[in-house]
């Protein structure tokens, strides 16, 4: 009786793998919309990403803000001073006596000429930059669980997050996750376990690790795992 048990049993073994097998596969082709050993995969839309509009953090520009308010408060002070100075009968400052006859005597094709402004061209579209673009590009924005309330990620932060579940996968000896606005890119080491299957794994887990950061905009993954190189 033991034996016919036994060689029942023997049986079912390989139905029960392609039975998981198939299901791991399945599941991984419905999250990640490819075959499990795709390297790279860019995430499906959700109803949460398209109902929710949150734009990214806007930057108050307080150093930038800061230093073009000194310098025009210094050029206009002086440039007041100077002009008080000649109302009341005394000689301009030299400056602006040679600056006013540089500009009337100077061609315009000069080289002088047109490197300042080269730079205040360049200034003025450094100005217009910082006043259009919202900066901040480090911290990702995270979708509202509250409507009075906006969270961010750093990026730093939320590659550590992914970092720990990738070291987590079985065969996985290092990892290093280079976080981007919108992709993360994962260099995995393998020491053991086929290639194939520990890339399936990291799949499948860092795609719940960037369903669980909660960002309004997931990033596509971009996975690479590699034999560790040979010493000496």
């Amino acid at each position: 009786m033991s034996e016919p048990q036994g060689s029942e049993s023997t049986r079912q073994l390989p139905v029960v793998e392609k039975t998981t097998e198939q299901t791991t596969e399945k599941t991984a082709e419905n999250e990640l919309g490819q075959s499990t050993s795709a390297a790279d995969y860019t995430p499906l839309p959700t109803l949460d990403d398209a109902e929710d509009g949150n734009g990214r953090f806007w930057s108050a520009r307080r150093i930038p803000a800061a230093v073009l308010a000194l310098l025009v408060l210094a050029a206009a002070g002086l440039l007041l001073y100077d002009v008080v100075a000649v109302r009341a009968d005394r000689p301009a400052m030299h400056w602006r006596r040679s600056l006013a006859r540089e500009l009337a005597e100077r061609p315009l094709d000069d080289t002088w000429v047109l490197v300042g402004a080269g730079v205040a061209t360049a200034v003025g579209l450094w100005l217009l930059v910082l006043a259009a673009t919202p900066g901040l590009r480090d911290i990702l924005t995270m979708r509202r669980a509250h409507p009075d309330v906006r969270a961010g990620l750093h990026r730093n932060a939320a590659a550590t997050v992914l970092r720990d579940r990738a070291m987590e996968v079985s065969g996985v000896q290092s990892v290093r996750v280079r976080m981007r606005r919108r992709k993360a890119d994962v260099r995995a080491v393998s020491h053991f376990r086929e290639l194939d299957d520990v890339r399936a794994d990291l799949d499948a887990t860092l795609a719940d690790g960037v369903r669980g950061l909660g960002l309004v905009r997931r990033p596509a993954l971009s996975v690479r795992v590699a034999r560790p190189g040979r010493k000496g």
